[in-house]
């Protein structure tokens, strides 16, 4: 049974490259990646609200009332980490910010996993845990160090507060996971605990949205360019569903260490695909042997901490 959790947590980190690439292509055809992410979140929504009432799953929509009204804000991890990659990778650059988003994944579901905080069950780390801990932070740097920045990008001047909110913005995620299975406890209907989430992430987005709007009249977005993007655009949604769902049912069963970790897992993987064959529409790039390693040491990791 372990095993399929495994592997589901790994395809779902397989999918946060498409989510990324279909958020930035849907951005670039609005005008605006803070209406793109809304939108997608929407989109998301309204999938999970079709699926949970074809399923018949409609009245466990009146037992989220029996879950403490701050598990239910979960889904605003997914609003906060979008627009932390919105804001940060213009400063801080797109290797530095993700390696921190991953950092801050990493440790924080350490930290669940071993005070058993938000309803996490408790797992005394081991020596496999803390050599994989090691495994893993070695990967990220060995990933960041080995990510070729853009030709002639300028060298930039990184705020320590910067760093801290890029990790801080990463290790909301586990969180989300956490106060989601808790909800699913309560509620007992997968999808829809999906939705309440999504539903929240989408109102938190749209909050961030007007807020844009009311303070810089330039980010307002256009609908025209909606008709040419690919169909491959619009999966930003479903595969942030596919990923939310994921973790949160992985997470009681085999941990939030090592559910986040195989996650990012997968993340890498594709990415260094991504990079290799110029997916998604996306130019082609020479993986350094530098990331290469830095991934497989980041799996090794993974598995270490998944060890008894």
């Amino acid at each position: 049974m372990n095993t399929i959790y495994i592997v589901i947590a790994f395809l779902a980190g397989c999918g946060l490259p498409l989510q990324a690439a279909a958020n930035a292509r849907l951005g670039k055809a609005v005008a605006s990646p803070f209406a793109a992410a809304t939108l997608q979140l929407f989109v998301a929504t309204v999938l999970l609200f079709i699926a949970v009432a074809a399923g018949g799953a409609l009245p466990a929509l009146g037992r989220l009332g029996q879950a403490h009204w701050w598990q239910l804000l979960g889904g605003l991890a997914s609003a906060m980490f979008v627009v932390a990659g919105i804001v940060f990778i213009p400063r801080i650059g797109a290797v530095i910010t993700i390696g921190l988003f991953i950092a801050g994944q990493a440790f924080t579901s350490l930290l669940l996993d071993g005070a058993g905080l938000l309803g996490v069950v408790q797992r005394a780390p081991g020596p496999f845990t803390w050599l994989g801990a090691a495994c893993v932070a070695a990967g990220i740097l060995l990933i960041v160090r080995g990510q070729r920045p853009a030709a002639g990008a300028p060298p930039r001047r990184i705020k320590p507060a910067w760093v801290a909110a890029a990790a801080l913005c990463g290790g909301v995620l586990p969180m989300q996971g956490a106060l989601n299975a808790a909800v699913a406890r309560t509620v007992g209907a997968p999808l829809v605990v999906s939705l309440a989430s999504f539903a929240v992430a989408t109102a938190g987005m749209a909050i961030v949205l007007a807020l844009v709007l009311a303070l810089n009249r330039n980010e307002r977005p256009t609908l025209g360019g909606l008709c040419a993007v690919p169909w491959w655009a619009w999966l930003g949604g479903p595969v942030g569903v596919c990923y939310v769902t994921t973790v949160f049912l992985a997470l009681p069963v085999i941990g939030a260490a090592a559910t986040v970790g195989f996650t990012i897992a997968g993340q890498q993987v594709v990415a260094i695909l991504t990079d290799r064959f110029g997916l998604f529409g996306l130019p082609k790039s020479a993986v350094s042997g530098v990331r290469l390693a830095g991934a497989l040491v980041l799996l090794a990791g993974v598995v270490s901490i998944k060890l008894p």
